[in-house]
């Protein structure tokens, strides 16, 4: 599975796009908030750049990128009028892989420098956007060009399928059932990614600058905890029916593996501390509930799982299982919902650059 043309979010505007369906996302965002607030006020009071350098990292085609660059834009002004000095220009890059729907964002916009006026009234600073379409595990941009980097609900991405998962049969990703083997596999592959995504990084940061990172974790140390596996575990169960019924091709499940490691804030902590580039100012765990977007909670979970994953599923399995195989799983998520409250486990961490 080549993940740079297959791992994209849902196309478009349609009812099944991730534009309609990245609630959870959006929610995630707004209760991290106060942490990436707080740290692109300290950063633009301790160096106050003339040009404020901003880059959104996995910034997928819905409308949360440009909340969030919203928020740290009207934040920094603020910082600036506090400290009496003249709005800076603000230069902000949306990368995601080169499968994103970009033309969705992009249309976005000009809403954007509209919301951006009625907030901060006449006379705000320039903002310039450009778009930065490759992988985050690879380079994007020169030596020491950013001031500000946030990746919100990405970097839990791997960026391939781990090796050595011959053997995780009849699993999708890392349940209690996965060999040993298939457990230290996605731990490695999770460690040098991450590694990898800060080195870069710290190349391309200046001295002083700030990340903030926010992913899905879990706060058990054991990888296989229903905290971080429960969603893609009840998709297994979706396609291990269909593979009893002939629908699925045995071998098609048993070679199919998510590339996503959720860490705990201990995995997350030591590999920073191991790579050295950054020093961690604030690392916090909070939960949110798979229904808290949305009155009609159950069938919004599902659908928000569908614009997440369908493009990989489609490339794996092909498009015709496609509707059988999401009508199963809303039709498992709204039963298992009805008997409990099933939440996601976050970690967000702000770091800053070290000399």
């Amino acid at each position: 599975m080549e993940l740079v043309q297959v791992l994209h979010m849902k196309e478009g505007v349609g009812d099944a796009s991730y534009a309609n369906n990245s609630g959870l996302q959006k929610t995630v965002i707004s209760k991290a908030k106060h942490v990436a607030e707080e740290a692109i006020t300290n950063l633009y009071c301790s160096i106050m750049p003339q040009c404020l350098r901003i880059a959104e990292l996995g910034c997928s085609s819905g409308p949360n990128a440009l909340f969030v660059i919203l928020e740290l834009v009207s934040t920094a002004y603020k910082a600036c009028q506090k400290l009496g000095r003249q709005l800076p220009e603000i230069q902000v890059f949306l990368n995601d892989l080169p499968g994103n729907d970009f033309n969705t964002l992009f249309k976005t916009i000009a809403k954007f420098q509209q919301n951006l006026s009625q907030e901060m009234g006449n006379g705000v600073g320039p903002c310039y956007f450009m778009g930065v379409p490759g992988s985050f595990y690879g380079r994007l941009f020169p030596n020491r060009s950013l001031h500000f980097v946030h990746s919100s609900y990405s970097v839990h991405w791997l960026s391939q399928v781990p090796p050595g998962l011959e053997d995780n049969k009849a699993n999708i990703f890392m349940s209690s059932s996965s060999p040993r083997s298939a457990l230290k596999a996605y731990y490695a592959q999770f460690q040098k990614d991450f590694s990898v995504f800060l080195k870069h990084r710290a190349e391309e940061i200046v001295e002083g600058g700030r990340m903030v990172v926010t992913i899905m974790g879990r706060r058990s140390e054991d990888p296989t905890s229903k905290e971080c596996c429960y969603s893609w575990e009840l998709l297994a169960l979706a396609l291990r029916d269909m593979v009893s019924e002939g629908l699925i091709e045995e071998e098609k499940l048993d070679s199919f593996n998510i590339p996503q490691y959720t860490p705990s804030p201990t995995e997350m902590k030591l590999e920073i501390e191991k790579e050295g580039s950054f020093v961690v100012d604030q690392l916090e765990v909070f939960e949110v509930d798979w229904d808290c977007y949305e009155s009609d909670g159950p069938c919004n979970a599902a659908k928000c799982m569908r614009a997440v994953s369908e493009s990989m599923f489609a490339s794996h399995f092909g498009s015709g299982i496609i509707e059988e195989v999401f009508r199963r799983h809303r039709e498992i998520v709204v039963d298992r919902m009805s008997k409990e409250k099933p939440q996601y486990v976050n970690l967000v961490v702000s770091m800053t650059r070290s000399g």
